[in-house]
């Protein structure tokens, strides 16, 4: 068992540390608002840092699963920063989705200090990480991976390293190129549905066990017929994830037309008020549309 502390508490952050704490790790924790983290002490056990210089002091593994780019940085570099209260050879695992081009920074100021980077964003949304089955796509060295992966394992269902520093964003941005997509054809089959008067729970049974069959469909089709959306990840983070895939493309000279438009479908959906209904939304779209 491993000394860990746990950066950013929100609703994947906070079942993950849980996660590792029912595993046996001692685990202290540290979220920007405070009571936050002194509700997951008392959950759970462990203690609670005021900075993350604090709570990594003495940690072996520092986890962080916070919000963007800016909080990554906020919460690692400087006085309070989680790389001032880490001792060499200690590995700092980021869970965020972030840009690569940040992890790339980070991780070069981890190995100045000494320290490891790995850089681990995850799949499978809040319930993946309540039920400790999240997908983990990792970069950094062979060596601070293969350190990290048994503390990782506490959540995941599956973890791997698919390369340097960096590779596990890249990683995320095709996840999230592939489920835009999907939600989209998705949505559009459902609509199509129901203006057909076909019965929803009928027609998935059917075409789930072909070759429409996926993820989002066998989770998302109960909900989305019945127009609910708080079953998932919200669209002003999915929004930010599309926004660093399409960024990223750009960089490499890539086209996501599919992406981009899909992109602008949920900026729609955030203009009709749906910046916390999950990724599933699109539909309402489409039914404001089709009247």
């Amino acid at each position: 068992m491993a000394r860990v502390a746990f950066l950013g508490l929100g609703v994947m952050g906070f079942p993950m540390a849980r996660h590792l704490a029912v595993k046996g790790h001692d685990v202290t924790v540290y979220n920007r608002t405070g009571a936050r983290a002194a509700d997951w002490v008392s959950r759970h056990g462990g203690r609670a840092a005021d900075t993350p210089a604090a709570a990594a002091k003495g940690a072996e593994f520092v986890m962080a699963c916070v919000g963007n780019d800016d909080d990554l940085r906020s919460v690692c570099l400087g006085q309070d920063g989680a790389f001032a209260g880490m001792a060499p050879g200690a590995i700092l695992v980021d869970h965020t989705t972030v840009s690569a081009a940040v992890t790339r920074e980070l991780a070069e100021e981890a190995g100045a200090a000494g320290l490891g980077f790995v850089d681990a964003p995850v799949s499978g949304g809040q319930a993946g990480a309540e039920n400790g089955v999240l997908s983990v796509m990792c970069g950094g060295s062979p060596e601070s991976y293969a350190r990290a992966e048994p503390v990782i394992a506490a959540y995941a269902r599956i973890c791997r390293r698919l390369g340097d520093s960096g590779a596990g964003q890249m990683a995320k941005m095709v996840n999230q190129i592939c489920i835009a997509g999907l939600v989209q054809g998705l949505s559009e089959g459902l609509s199509f549905a129901e203006r057909a008067g076909l019965d929803i729970a009928d027609l998935v049974e059917v075409i789930s066990q072909g070759a429409a069959g996926s993820w989002q469909m066998a989770n998302r089709h109960k909900t989305m017929a019945k127009g609910t959306y708080d079953f998932g990840f919200a669209v002003d983070w999915m929004r930010k994830d599309l926004g660093i895939c399409l960024a990223t493309a750009d960089d490499l000279g890539v086209s996501l037309p599919v992406t981009a438009l899909v992109d602008q479908f949920y900026k729609e959906v955030q203009a009709m008020g749906g910046n916390r209904w999950d990724t599933s939304s699109l539909i309402a779209r489409l039914r404001k549309l089709n009247g």
